[in-house]
Formats: structure tokens, C-alpha cells, sequence
């Protein structure tokens, strides 16, 4: 193959990532917002229906085996990343369809609404494994790490996109208008796919790995290799407690802003630009430079040294009353962030051997969509405790933020004891 025509293969590769982060600013921005706010449903049972593309997150791990062995046409990644878009599509038009129509009745509501994300999730949950163990087997070597990387920006710069499409489409609320937009972005997500996926997988030793993968039964490789290797394990509980640690805090940064800093709506809003650069400076540098230089452990360990650090000047900002300083901790938050989540994917990326790289890549998947919810539940509770407790904003978010740093602290030990040679996946004999 031609260098442009490789070259030409890693753009159209692109497309998919910026499908996906444009279905997510579609979902978890706008109609979350629009149910709220126009339709008047309850915060409480909108916030369950965006919990169940997490709750679905633990197929991950079976999407990955199915794709490792029973390929679809000849092709273990591409026809399952299809199926992923396709019904990512049909999930957001669902959404807006049953939003729009039933908003009135909620019981209606609830059911229809609830089969339409349940159809997302499993689309997103499915698509985004095949597309990361696609990744994982594209690239060789050192240059995995920063291709998955780079492609993660891709993602970001898909959602910031969307959501300048969207805010310019929506800027006055109409329930035609709304489904129009739902089916045009559904639309769009399976043309992206389309242009993104055919081609892209090397059939070369494919059938033979797949037959590997499928001599043993799910339920046995699950336990072989995930529940019984210590660092498969070792790794899960390293993602976990790195979201914990650095998402806690994402949903209750503005209102830390105005209860304790006295900061406008206009200036809160606008802390969530400050963190978004510093995470997609981050992860540029990092799949540009940062992972050669370092090498994925060091560069998430890195990651984490920053975060911490500054979760201890956000705290001793807030006791100053300074919020200046505040939005420029927000960036650099944002920027170890995305320091150790590249560091992360990286480590992350290691683990996956060309048999059973689904599988491995769906663990890092549920993980990271746990980790997410876990961040966002424990930050909220132990900032309402905190409150209830001693009456204290200032100590409650002071509480949150060294509750921040235990998480990342006991992440950085861990990272010290992970080896992805050691992982038992990786004595399997690979077929040629």
C-alpha cells in the first residue's frame, strides 16, 4: 500500500470519531437539556434515562468477544462498527421522535423513551468497542498508543463541532425542527461510518485468530483472562479511581464557582471552555510528542501528579476567595486530565493482543463508563453530605477535592505495579 493511500485510510478513519462525539453533544447536551427545560419532564427521571447507555456499558466486554470471533463477512471489526452506527442513528431519532410526541403522557414517555436509549446504548457501546480494538490492530507498536490518542481528539473536536451545528440549527426550540435536526444527525452518523470503515481492516491472519478466539467459550475467556489475571484487574481499578479522581468534580465545578467564589453564571459558564482546551491541548500534545517522549505509564503518571496538585490549589484558591486564579486552575485541570487519560489509553492499548484485542479494548470501555458514573454519584454525594453535615460550602468541595486526591493518589500506586507483558492474555500464541 502507497503512503497516500495509507495516509488516505487514517483521514477517512476519522470520520467515525466524529460521528460519535456528534451523537453525544446531540443526546447528552441538547435533549437533556430541551426535556428539562421546554418539555418540563422530571430532572429525575431524565437523568435515569441517560444512566442506561452506562448500564448497558458491561456488554462491552461480550461485544469484544463476538467481534474477536464470529466475524461477520469475512471482517471481525468493520460490519460490528457498522451495526454500532446504524443503531446509534436509529437511537438518537428514537429519542427526539418519542421526546417530541409523548413528552405530555410521561408514562408514554418513559417506556418509549427508555426502549430508544436502551437502543443507543447498545449502539455506542458496541461501535465504539469495534472501533478501538480496530485501532489496537491497525497500528503497530509504539505508534498504537498515539494513534488511538489522536483519534480521541478527533472524537472531541467531532463534539465541539456538533455542538456549534446544533446551537446554530436549535437556537429557538421547535419540536418539528427538533426531530428534523435528530434525523438529519442520524443521518450523518451512518454516512460518517460509511466513509469511515470500508476497507480499513487487514484481512491478512483475521480467520485464524478468530478461530482461536472462539475455541474457548465466553464465560471461560472472561475468567481467564479479566476476572483471575491480577493486572487486568490492576488496570480496571487504575481507570476507576482515575475517573473518580478527576470527574468527581466535572458536573460541580460551576456551582463551586458561584457558592464559594461568587462567580456569575456567565463566568461559571464558561469554566467548562477553560477545562475543554486544557484537556484537548493534552491529548494533542501527548499523541504528537508526549507518548513517544514518555512512554504511556510515565505520561499518566504524569497526568495524575498534575491533577492532584492542582486539586490542592483549587481548594487553597477557594479559601482566598481569588476566582481569577480559579479559571486558569480550571485549564490546567483540564490539562492533567487529559495528560493522564491519554497515558491511560496508551497503557490501555498495550493490553490488547491481535486474538483478543475486542475483548480487552470492551474492559477498558465498561471501565471508563463506570468510572464516569461513579465520578459524578460520589462527587455529588459527598458534597451534599458534606453541606448537610457542617453547613459549609467552602468545606464541602474542600472535602470533594481531597477526596479527589486520595483516588488519584491510590491510582498513581497502582500504576506501579502494572505490567501489560505480564498480562495473561499476552502468552497466547498469536496465529499468523
Amino acid at each position: 500500500m502507497s503512503a497516500a493511500v495509507r495516509i488516505l485510510h487514517h483521514i477517512r478513519l476519522g470520520a467515525f470519531p466524529v460521528a460519535y462525539g456528534l451523537s453525544g453533544v446531540l443526546v447528552g447536551g441538547t435533549l437533556n437539556r430541551v426535556m428539562i427545560a421546554e418539555m418540563a419532564l422530571p430532572a429525575t427521571l431524565v437523568a435515569a434515562l441517560f444512566v442506561i447507555p452506562l448500564l448497558v456499558s458491561p456488554l462491552r466486554v461480550w461485544f469484544g468477544y463476538r467481534s474477536d470471533a464470529f466475524p461477520l463477512f469475512g471482517r471481525r471489526r468493520e460490519p460490528y462498527l457498522l451495526l454500532g452506527a446504524l443503531l446509534i442513528g436509529a437511537g438518537v431519532a428514537a429519542i427526539a421522535a418519542v421526546a417530541v410526541r409523548t413528552h405530555e403522557r410521561v408514562g408514554l414517555f418513559a417506556a418509549g423513551a427508555a426502549a430508544a436509549f436502551l437502543l443507543y446504548g447498545v449502539g455506542r457501546n458496541l461501535g465504539h468497542t469495534a472501533y478501538q480494538a480496530l485501532l489496537a490492530e491497525k497500528f503497530d507498536g509504539a505508534t498504537r498508543a498515539r494513534a488511538i490518542t489522536l483519534y480521541e481528539v478527533v472524537t472531541l473536536l467531532g463534539s465541539v463541532m456538533g455542538a456549534g451545528f446544533l446551537g446554530r440549527a436549535l437556537e429557538h426550540y421547535d419540536p418539528e425542527k427538533l426531530v428534523g435536526v435528530a434525523l438529519a444527525v442520524a443521518v450523518a452518523i451512518v454516512v460518517l461510518a460509511l466513509v469511515a470503515v470500508p476497507g480499513q481492516e487487514t484481512p491478512t491472519g483475521g480467520a485464524a485468530r478468530a478461530e482461536q478466539a472462539r475455541s474457548r467459550p465466553f464465560g471461560e475467556v472472561l475468567r481467564d483472562y479479566v476476572l483471575a489475571d491480577p493486572q487486568v484487574r490492576r488496570l480496571f481499578a487504575v481507570v476507576i479511581c482515575t475517573f473518580v479522581g478527576t470527574l468527581a468534580q466535572d458536573v460541580l465545578l460551576e456551582p463551586y464557582g458561584a457558592l464559594v467564589l461568587d462567580m456569575s453564571v456567565g463566568e461559571t459558564t464558561r469554566l467548562t471552555m477553560f477545562w475543554g482546551l486544557g484537556v484537548l491541548a493534552a491529548m494533542l500534545l501527548s499523541g504528537v510528542l508526549l507518548l513517544k517522549w514518555l512512554g504511556a505509564l510515565r505520561l499518566m503518571r504524569a497526568g495524575l501528579v498534575v491533577s492532584f496538585v492542582v486539586f490542592g490549589a483549587v481548594a487553597g484558591v477557594g479559601l482566598a476567595g481569588e476566582p481569577g486564579m480559579f479559571r486558569w486552575l480550571v485549564l490546567v485541570m483540564g490539562f492533567g486530565t487529559g495528560l493522564a487519560g491519554a497515558g491511560m489509553l496508551g497503557s490501555v492499548v498495550e493490553f490488547t493482543t491481535p486474538v483478543r484485542a475486542g475483548m480487552l479494548m470492551g474492559v477498558w470501555g465498561m471501565a471508563n463508563m463506570l468510572g464516569h458514573a461513579a465520578g459524578s454519584l460520589m462527587g455529588g454525594i459527598v458534597v451534599d453530605t458534606m453541606r448537610l453535615a457542617t453547613g459549609s460550602a467552602l468545606t464541602a468541595y474542600t472535602a470533594l477535592f481531597a477526596f479527589e486526591v486520595a483516588m488519584l493518589v491510590l491510582a498513581l500506586a497502582l500504576t506501579f505495579r502494572l505490567s501489560p507483558a505480564r498480562a495473561r492474555a499476552s502468552g497466547e500464541v498469536t496465529p499468523r
